[in-house]
């Protein structure tokens, strides 16, 4: 069976994410700050995943330093001022944090499963497009800005987005 090109193109985007067995990859088209990569530690094989960086944040710290107090004559005249000098230094405000989540392996992306993505997104406002089945412009941005409504900020489906846009069962705790 031959599939539709931006189909195929959005499974290679999704397969080059990081698949626990797949080797390191070092780089592919992406419109989010993905960092393409093997699974985390300790992931299940055959599980595939995204991850988030968030940059650090660093600021700029003035400081004034006294480098001569002031000199005071006997009788608490002020003979020569203090000197001072201003001193710049860089502080990271917030460390840069990587995050891991896990999404659909590029095996479980089909025409079908997208559509209901745009239907389950369309349903809660997000999507706004034709119910097509295939990821396109609308559906991706649709993607992201649920995702970052539930704190992730990624517009590739994450797991824990799918499960609570009801499209992937819940994984037993058994």
């Amino acid at each position: 069976m031959r599939l539709p090109p931006l189909l195929c193109a959005v499974g290679a985007s999704i397969a080059l994410m990081g698949c626990a067995e797949n080797a390191t990859v070092s780089s592919a088209a992406n419109i989010d700050p993905i960092s393409l990569a093997t699974a985390p530690p300790g992931a299940a094989p055959g599980t595939c995943w995204g991850k988030t960086v968030t940059p650090a944040i660093v600021e700029t710290e003035t400081r004034t330093i006294l480098l001569q107090p002031a000199q005071i004559s006997s009788d608490g005249r002020v003979q020569a001022p203090p000197i001072y000098k201003s001193e710049e230094q860089q502080v990271v405000v917030q460390p840069r944090r990587e995050s891991w989540y896990e999404i659909l392996c590029a095996d479980d992306i089909t025409p079908d499963f997208i559509a209901s993505v745009q239907r389950a997104l369309a349903a809660r406002g997000y999507y706004k497009g034709p119910i097509s089945g295939e990821i396109d412009g609308r559906t991706t941005a649709a993607i992201g800005r649920y995702q970052r409504d539930e704190g992730l900020q990624s517009s590739t489906l994450s797991i824990a987005a799918a499960r609570k846009l009801g499209l992937v069962a819940v994984a037993d705790i058994g």
